[in-house]
């Protein structure tokens, strides 16, 4: 079920938190999603960025809607949400019961999500499923395309 900003005060402490862009989505970002399933006691709501998110990165593949449409159809995942804001304002109003993050965030996790979570009581949850990274299929597509410099 894709909710919107104002119903995420609903699910505050009932649900663990998973985001990131996914664009292109990728067999790692299910892993993540299934390991997220398998290692907490509540839904999973997943915390999709937003097309201006995105293009600070590389242009959208996907529109922001298209991609929380697929991510919400993964048996996994409880709720979808696009971010229009930022991760530290979504945990905040949301005040997951966990945030759960790859392995690799870990020590690279924010200090003010550090904190947020700190003040709040969410509990934040590392895995070690990264598998790949849409970087990184960017970048191999994109030299396989010709193109020399994806920057």
């Amino acid at each position: 079920m894709i909710v919107e900003y104002e119903q995420l005060k609903a699910h505050r402490g009932r649900v663990a938190m998973v985001d990131g862009a996914f664009d292109p989505l990728h067999r790692g970002h299910v892993e993540y999603f299934r390991a997220a399933a398998a290692a907490v006691d509540v839904p999973l709501l997943c915390n999709v960025a937003s097309d201006a998110y995105v293009r600070t990165k590389h242009p959208p593949l996907l529109p922001e809607d298209q991609r929380a449409v697929i991510v919400d159809a993964i048996r996994y995942i409880s709720f979808t949400h696009i971010n229009r804001f930022d991760t530290e304002t979504i945990l905040r109003e949301l005040r997951p019961k966990y945030y759960v993050k790859g392995k690799d965030w870990d020590g690279r996790l924010p200090a003010e999500q550090v904190r947020i979570c700190a003040e709040y009581g969410v509990g934040i949850v590392y895995l070690d499923t990264v598998i790949d990274s849409s970087t990184r299929i960017l970048e191999r597509y994109l030299m396989h395309a010709g193109v020399k410099d994806p920057a």
